[in-house]
Formats: structure tokens, C-alpha cells, sequence
């Protein structure tokens, strides 16, 4: 399903961020990976990042990701351009993103908060 440059893209706000939605989000292996990714760029379209899905799974695991407030996405043109809400999860629940991100990639460099 494609979005149209009018279609607004709902998010949750930083205070409705429940931390069993974000545990659920990032429990995923390709979720994880996509916010590994995300973590290491400051933004990037869903097809920049190569998963071994069909797209509308990809698509299936951002809408996760976006729902439980892990990602922001925003459209550009036919694209959605996406972004890790470091800020918002950092507030909320602190030292956890960076805790799961280093567990999952113990050796891979993270951008600082």
C-alpha cells in the first residue's frame, strides 16, 4: 500500500511511549536490524535499508516500529523517509535503546545520544 503526499502519518507522542510496545518493536531480529541502522545514519528510506523480505513485510515491520514510537517517518515524494526517535525513547526510558542496541551489536559504534 502506498501513501499519498497528503496522507498524514500518526505517531505517538513521547508520553504515550509504553515500554512493552518498544520491547515488542525492538524483539524482532529485523526490526533490531532496521533500528541498528537507523542508529548509525541520522535518517534513510525504507528501501536504503536491505532486509531479506518482500516489501510489503518490510513494511509490515516499520509500521511496528513507527506505532510504538521507535521510529519517526515522515513522506518525501513517493518515499517515507525515516528516522530513530533517540530523543523521545532516551527520555522515557533511559540508557534502554543504547542497553539493547549494544546487546544485539556488541561491537558496532553507536552514534551518541
Amino acid at each position: 500500500m502506498s501513501a499519498h503526499a497528503s496522507e498524514q502519518i500518526s505517531h505517538p507522542s513521547r508520553a504515550e511511549l509504553e515500554l512493552g510496545a518498544v520491547l515488542h518493536a525492538l524483539s524482532d531480529p529485523l526490526r533490531l536490524k532496521i533500528v541498528a541502522e537507523l542508529a548509525s545514519c541520522e535518517s534513510s528510506t525504507c528501501g536504503s535499508i536491505k532486509l531479506p523480505v518482500t516489501k510489503s513485510t518490510c513494511t509490515h515491520h516499520f509500521k511496528v516500529l513507527r506505532e510504538a514510537g521507535v521510529i519517526y517517518q515522515r513522506q518525501r515524494g513517493t518515499s517515507r523517509l525515516n528516522s530513530l526517535r533517540r530523543d523521545d525513547l532516551e527520555a522515557r526510558f533511559p540508557g534502554l535503546l543504547d542497553t539493547v542496541l549494544h546487546a544485539a551489536h556488541p561491537r558496532r559504534k553507536l552514534q551518541p545520544a
